[in-house]
């Protein structure tokens, strides 16, 4: 496993392959959970350049009803790739995975895994954000003060995959959910969906960015991945990182990982 390249490094051949711009949210485009000027500037300079920006998050499905009317993006995977929302001729779309079509049924099944981790261990709580989540269970564990450690996180997790759930930890949360879907292949079946997209043919049109171990499948899947430098913290924690990395920390080194493949365009 060798280490990640400088976001210098990235050549133009491959740049301009991409048509796709996939990337986490949470310290991958924010930072202290605030949206910057350079990583919003950035999706506007993506959308002018006619190539298309989808966020993948573990945020809930209230934000990204949000996200997917006001901000300059094509789509938004949400909830750890439960759903895919995106506007077509003034509607607001919804794509499901196959495997998160019930809420009520998710509730069912999650409730009682907040109560066991809620009370196994001491510091924990629900993300100010649950009560606009359909699928899945967040822990917070370093969004709001106090900010627990990292192993903290891990044993919540772990917590969650002995009741059988599905739990991924990112910069923020611990997420929880019953299902086999993860980011990686919500993205896959909307790009497939709506763009015709190939797994074997298109790997290359897509490039990711992330900063945490829930981003590591699409570190895996996708050949251009690149983290923001904030990602160092995590990098013990996972097998596979991303190909480049960026000088910069969260959506600055967005911006950074942007402007170098825009420029790499011209």
């Amino acid at each position: 496993m060798g280490e990640p390249r400088g976001i210098e490094e990235l050549e133009a051949a491959r740049a301009g392959e991409v048509r796709f711009v996939l990337f986490d949210i949470d310290d991958t485009i924010t930072e202290f959970g605030r949206l910057p000027e350079e990583s919003y500037s950035a999706l506007w300079r993506l959308n002018r350049a006619g190539l298309s920006a989808v966020p993948v998050t573990g945020r809930p499905a209230g934000w990204c009803d949000l996200i997917a009317r006001q901000w300059p993006v094509d789509a938004v995977v949400g909830e750890n790739g439960a759903f895919a929302f995106y506007m077509e001729d003034g509607r607001l779309e919804h794509l499901f995975h196959p495997e998160s079509r019930d809420p009520r049924a998710a509730r069912a099944r999650l409730d009682p895994l907040q109560e066991f981790v809620l009370s196994e261990v001491p510091g924990a709580r629900t993300a100010k954000d649950q009560f606009s989540r359909l699928f899945d269970l967040a822990i917070d564990f370093a969004e709001e003060e106090p900010v627990l450690p990292l192993e903290t996180a891990v044993r919540i997790r772990d917590l969650c995959e002995s009741r059988g759930a599905r739990a991924k930890i990112s910069s923020i949360h611990v997420n929880a959910w019953y299902g086999t879907y993860d980011k990686l292949s919500m993205a896959e079946l909307y790009l497939t969906r709506r763009y015709g997209w190939d797994p074997v043919r298109d790997l290359g049109r897509v490039v990711y960015f992330g900063d945490s171990p829930n981003d590591e499948p699409m570190f895996a899947r996708f050949p251009l991945s690149v983290g923001v430098s904030n990602v160092r913290r995590f990098l013990p924690l996972m097998k596979t990182l991303p190909a480049f990395i960026t000088s910069a920390s969260h959506g600055r080194g967005f911006a950074e990982g942007v402007d170098r493949l825009l420029g790499l365009r011209v």
